[in-house]
């Protein structure tokens, strides 16, 4: 285990530059002081690395050296092609390149890997859209990357769901996310940072003036946070709720992965029958009311009074429709 975390240490060092001893803690789940034996240690065996005390201080590989602890085990190798994902590389314009780049690693590989990669390939495939949904139609995507990659200003006329349906913006693409099947573009206007559905871009123009990137974005943490703020904004109250034993088991089935949990965590059994009660999360009464319906007369609203007066009167108009005369 730690032989393997010694070489972490050296191919961080060597793909990053200097880094902090915090820095390297934080990257391998490992204490500061387990880091500053670890440099202790290769100090021993003759690499050749050096640190500077100090805010800008950290350890930094003697420029020109380079190690040759590179080779993949056969689980990195196998992770390396779980990796591949043709769909979204050919929507990025990359295909002929990831084909490429898997041919030439499948060449480089050992024998005993190439056969564990080959194998692995014919029992296991990626795929990233979601069910019930066409894939996403974005005809501005390759712009998109390409004015992403080179930090280009575009200019987008772009639609959406207000009163004023298209608006023309001026955008610093900073990344593009596939997000369930969908492309997602998170870009700078106005100083603000909001996130763009790439197919929604109804024309899109290059721009020749670029942008700097802020230093300090990272776009998976981004990502992260504005999904945290989603949920936030569009769950602005809550709903009591009583469900059956069947209601519970379809749950997973016909509800969002934050409703479900909102309902495991704050579930709790009657004392009379098997029947449960939980709170969870409304978007609105309307939203609210076609998530409930999906789960007939296994569920019930207890509150508030609005929602469950809007069920009744769906269940009422629905009932006069399929009456039988």
């Amino acid at each position: 285990m730690r032989a393997s975390r010694l070489v972490s240490v050296l191919l961080l060092l060597q793909a990053r530059g200097r880094m902090t001893a915090q820095q390297l803690a934080d990257e391998l789940e490992v204490s500061v002081r387990t880091v500053y034996r670890d440099i202790e240690s290769l100090h021993a065996a003759g690499v050749p690395l050096f640190g500077e005390a100090g805010h800008e201080g950290g350890y930094e590989l003697l420029a020109g050296y380079r190690t040759r602890l590179t080779g993949l085990t056969s689980d990195e190798a196998e992770a390396l092609f779980l990796t591949g994902l043709p769909g979204p590389a050919a929507d990025l314009g990359l295909g002929a390149v990831l084909a490429t780049a898997r041919l030439k690693l499948m060449a480089a590989l050992p024998a005993e890997l190439r056969d564990r990669a080959n194998l692995l390939r014919q029992r296991f495939h990626l795929d990233t859209s979601g069910w019930y949904l066409d894939p996403d139609r974005a005809p501005h995507l390759a712009e998109v990357v390409s004015a992403t990659w080179n930090q280009n200003l575009i200019r987008v006329r772009y639609r959406r769901w207000a009163p004023r349906p298209e608006v023309v913006r001026t955008l610093a693409p900073y990344g593009v996310v596939l997000k369930g099947g969908r492309w997602y573009l998170v870009a700078a206007a106005e100083s603000r940072v909001r996130t763009y559905r790439v197919s929604q871009i109804v024309r899109l123009d290059l721009l020749d003036q670029r942008f700097d990137r802020p230093a300090g974005f990272d776009l998976a943490e981004h990502w992260d946070g504005y999904l945290r703020d989603f949920d936030d904004r569009r769950h602005t109250a809550s709903a009591s709720i009583r469900l059956s034993p069947r209601a519970l088991d379809l749950l997973p089935h016909v509800w969002e992965p934050a409703l479900v949990r909102a309902v495991r965590r704050s579930g709790r059994a009657e004392e009379s029958g098997d029947w449960s009660r939980a709170r969870i999360p409304m978007e609105s009464v309307e939203h609210t009311a076609g998530l409930l319906l999906r789960l007939g007369a296994d569920v019930e609203v207890i509150a508030p009074e609005g929602l469950r007066r809007h069920v009744a009167e769906v269940v009422t108009t629905l009932s006069g429709m399929y009456q039988v005369h």
